[in-house]
């Protein structure tokens, strides 16, 4: 049978799905960030600062730093406009209904429940809940009819983002799962410093060395790609029938996580009609015209030295996985390069993205 297919990936009018399009906001909704000192959270800042629907008026780090202005705790990094926001500790209640969570899995999976409990929407770049059965783990342009799983707009609700690395390789299989259907996927990452957030080494202590084991990783990568390219059905996701294999190294590169991926499909495929999928790949932030979304999810770079991530990681701000170096895989069928940026698209650029799409699905409404 097809496992990764069409319908199953689309999630629009093949399912039925009704968008409510772009809103034309008359006021912008505010929002609580926690973990907002962290390498993820200081994205999260950036993204925010002059965001046209969302008003960060709360900021939430360690007890360490609680009182202390952003400006005071992490100087001129800050952008001017959040500088006077003072932090208050992590287990303080947000008085807004949408809170972003850059918190470290540690303490993520707790707070976030007891969040989500009060009554918050909580849109999560951390681990703990992404498996959870009634929690969305979504690729905006890939699986939007996941959010169905959310069945109460004015309750508590977790909205998760997927690991770094399995948002990039998902962009880029999306497009080819779309037309050809795919069967199997073996991934090796090389992934970049910042995503191991604060405890990071420096770029220059790190060099000329290579880690090729990133605990925990390759599972989160393999189980995750099925969830995302799952069905839903009667309120729970069914995950694809997909053979995924991934090895993980960290490299010293300081942003953006490269992917070498081998793909069996269903269906036969010329690079002809690869390329065209890739480049005519479009989902629902786009049709939507979702403020954080880049205009090519997808973007195919020629020569055999694309992508670079000293190069194509700002691609579409960050928020676009750069394709390159197809061809004929003698194990599977066809082979390629991917590169996304881990701490934009794969983090706090993908949570923005996923909280516009909750809005335009009106999961806000009378917040």
């Amino acid at each position: 049978m097809p496992l990764v297919s069409v319908g199953e990936v689309t999630g629009r009018e093949e399912l039925g799905i009704l968008f409510v399009m772009q809103p034309s906001l008359d006021r912008r909704f505010p929002v609580a960030l926690y973990g907002a000192t962290g390498v993820v959270g200081q994205r999260f800042l950036a993204l925010l600062a002059d965001h046209p629907w969302f008003d960060l008026v709360e900021v939430r780090a360690s007890s360490e730093s609680a009182g202390m202005s952003l400006g005071e705790r992490l100087g001129e990094s800050v952008p001017g406009a959040l500088r006077d926001l003072v932090l208050s500790d992590v287990e303080d209640d947000p008085g807004c209904r949408l809170v972003f969570s850059a918190l470290s899995p540690a303490v993520a999976g707790e707070r976030e429940t007891r969040l989500c409990e009060a009554g918050h929407l909580v849109v999560t770049n951390a681990a703990p809940h992404r498996m959870d059965s009634d929690v969305p783990l979504m690729v905006p342009e890939v699986n939007p009819d996941h959010l169905e799983l959310i069945t109460d707009p004015a309750g508590g609700a977790i909205l998760a983002n997927p690991n770094c690395s399995t948002t990039g390789l998902v962009l880029a299989l999306a497009p080819l799962a779309r037309a050809f259907g795919v069967k199997a996927v073996h991934a090796v990452t090389l992934q970049a410093l910042s995503g191991m957030g604060g405890d990071a080494p420096a770029l220059e202590e790190f060099a000329g060395s290579i880690s090729p084991s990133i605990p925990g990783e390759e599972e989160k990568i393999e189980a995750e790609t099925c969830r995302i390219f799952g069905v839903l059905e009667e309120g729970r996701i069914r995950p694809a029938e997909l053979s995924v294999a991934a090895t993980t190294n960290r490299v010293a590169v300081r942003d953006g996580h490269t992917a070498c991926v081998s793909v069996a499909f269903t269906e036969p495929a010329s690079r002809e009609q690869l390329l065209e999928a890739w480049a005519g790949f479009r989902g629902a932030p786009q049709e939507l015209g979702l403020p954080s979304a880049p205009e090519r999810p997808v973007v195919w770079l020629e020569g055999d030295d694309a992508p670079r991530p000293d190069l194509h990681v700002d691609e579409q701000g960050g928020m676009a996985a750069t394709v390159g170096r197809l061809r004929e895989c003698p194990v599977l069928d066809w082979r390629f390069t991917t590169l996304s940026h881990n701490a934009v698209r794969g983090a706090a650029g993908g949570a923005v993205l996923l909280a516009e799409l909750a809005v335009s699905r009106g999961l806000l409404e009378g917040a």
